[in-house]
């Protein structure tokens, strides 16, 4: 993936510093909590998948360096409990994004090009989620990408959860696209994911709703939602992302009322907001959203001026960035 840059970094560090310390997150339905990525081996957490077949356990991956690995991590401990090695494909490049589509089939999004158009194709993996929990190798289908206007870097895949149809969103920080692959992947031939709807965010990881109502797009300093509409996509709203080091992934719970937003680095964090329009939350838990403000102890006002000044001073950067561009 392509970095941020010092400055960004820096930035990022300022406001989160300047805001006061936060609480606990909230739990989640049905287990689904905050918590955080133990497993040494896992520093660069790109993607998050909640797994329905096994309840409590989300899939996520490193996005380089690492291997044909994916690891799933139980919620409830942050413990990692399978690592799953891919066989039948060829050397990773830049693993990105990981969903899970109908009959439990998990999809792998290698999909990242650093330098933004270096590879002419990237991949798509495929294999069935393991019925077992524990380290194996299972076989995955391996399906050559291309886009349909030429090279892109993307780090966002999306498999719809009633037709099976992926999707890719590029990234780009003026905006990207929504793409669309075929309705059926093709392991033979080349598959052309073609652009049908612009996306207003420089995306990190995107995910849809388990009853494929909602599209849920993050970046690193926020999030925009729309009604899914088999891929129709209509812009609703901003979404409540969690400041975060370097955020690089999203799911929902399996019941849709939370979106869980993961980081990436040693010891990583996945913090939990509540979807929009969620109506199961438990008079506890309004009880403390009350007390400590909507985003996890933070005062709801202190975190939007927090990310205000963030977002302007993002803003100033990029715009820096695009005049020495041009000179």
């Amino acid at each position: 993936m392509r970095r941020p840059s010092a400055v960004l970094t820096g930035i990022l560090l300022m406001g989160v510093l300047a805001l006061p310390a936060t609480a606990p997150v909230a739990a989640a339905a049905d287990g689904d909590e905050g918590f955080t990525i133990k497993d040494p081996r896992i520093t660069e957490s790109s993607g998050l998948a909640a797994s329905r077949l096994h309840p409590g356990i989300y899939w996520t991956h490193n996005d380089s360096s690492d291997g044909p690995y994916i690891y799933a991590v139980d919620s409830s401990t942050g413990e990692t409990v399978a690592r799953v090695t891919l066989s039948g494909i060829g050397d990773p490049r830049d693993v990105e994004a990981i969903s899970i589509g109908p009959g439990n089939e998990i999809y792998v999004g290698d999909i990242g090009d650093n330098l933004g158009g270096t590879w002419p194709y990237v991949w798509i993996y495929r294999l069935p989620e393991p019925k077992t929990l524990k380290d194996q190798t299972i076989r995955a289908t391996q399906y050559v990408v291309k886009y349909e206007d030429g090279p892109r870097n993307a780090e966002s895949m999306v498999v719809d959860p009633k037709t099976g149809r992926a999707y890719i969103i590029d990234k780009d920080e003026d905006g990207g696209h929504l793409y669309q692959g075929p309705a059926t992947l093709s392991p033979t031939g080349t598959n052309i994911f073609r652009p049908i709807a612009p996306v207003d965010l420089w995306a990190t990881d995107a995910a849809i709703s388990p009853d494929g109502q909602q599209l849920a797009v993050r970046g690193y300093l926020g999030g925009i939602w729309y009604d899914w509409n088999g891929g129709s996509i209509k812009r609703r709203d901003r979404l409540e992302v969690p400041l975060q080091g370097q955020g690089e992934s999203v799911t929902y719970s399996v019941d849709g009322t939370k979106i869980l937003y993961g980081s990436e680095g040693k010891d990583s964090p996945v913090q939990v907001e509540d979807a929009p329009g969620a109506s199961s939350k438990s008079p506890s838990d309004k009880a403390s959203s009350d007390a400590s403000g909507a985003n996890g102890g933070v005062g709801g006002g202190q975190l939007k001026l927090g990310a205000l000044v963030l977002a302007g001073a993002v803003a100033l950067l990029f715009g820096f960035r695009r005049l020495t561009r041009r000179k």
